[in-house]
């Protein structure tokens, strides 16, 4: 017998979900105050956990907001969607499931894994950052952890059978990740009020220093007392 997404069991899963949420907007919260604004060169290409998101819109973070803002909660979210659908997945997708602990267990096996144990602020995000024209890395994290999992034997490959009913299950899997990602913004509709207010007492006024200090330098882009001036 499964857990289908309905009745006595949806009403379980959304007010599980109401805790989560608000426990996550809790520590996002706490977390907040001590953002400040990247110095470092920004990157191209866009986050793809962030862009569009919309658990952020949800949440009422524009794209007016850093993306760091974002990032610190928009992962903390998907923490929580991909938690019940490990959930969901163990109880009712079995081939699925041994084939998640198949990876699971491969990746166990590589001798450098950078990118897990992560604070919330950074998962996700690039291991390196972006080149610079003209002077290549020597070497990058990326590449170490590629050179890792290069050693590890791949997984044994799959009868035609198998990858039809795999991928009926990763189907359902999507279906339920969409239905509790819906579940999630709608919760996070509640928090917006709160959100919002953190942002403008302690995102806000660091953005306007910045533009003010910007200005700043634009008005008098020399010193005055430098005693090379004429």
């Amino acid at each position: 017998m499964t857990n289908e997404p309905g009745g006595g069991y949806r009403g379980a899963v959304e007010r599980s979900l109401e805790t989560q949420v608000s426990q996550a907007v809790d520590a996002w919260l706490a977390w907040l105050p001590r953002w400040e604004p990247a110095t470092h060169r920004g990157r191209v290409a866009p986050c793809r956990r962030c862009f569009g998101s919309p658990v952020l819109s949800a949440a009422g973070l524009g794209a007016d907001v850093p993306h760091g803002v974002q990032h610190g909660l928009s992962t903390r979210i998907k923490t929580i969607v991909d938690r019940a659908v490990a959930e969901y997945t163990s109880l009712n997708l079995p081939m699925l499931q041994a084939e998640l602990d198949q990876q699971a267990a491969r990746n166990r096996a590589r001798s450098y894994r950078p990118a897990e144990g992560l604070d919330p602020e950074f998962e996700g995000l690039p291991l390196d950052p972006d080149p610079v024209p003209g002077a290549p890395f020597l070497f990058t994290i990326a590449g170490m952890a590629e050179e890792a999992a290069a050693g590890i034997p791949a997984l044994p490959p799959l009868t035609e059978e198998a990858k039809a009913a795999l991928r009926q299950e990763v189907g359902l899997a999507d279906d339920y990740a969409n239905m509790v990602g819906r579940e999630v913004c709608t919760i996070l509709l509640h928090h917006r009020l709160r959100i919002q207010a953190a942002v403008t007492e302690f995102v806000e006024p660091q953005i306007e220093a910045m533009l003010a200090e910007l200005t700043r330098s634009l008005d008098a882009p020399f010193d005055p007392n430098d005693p090379q001036l004429p």
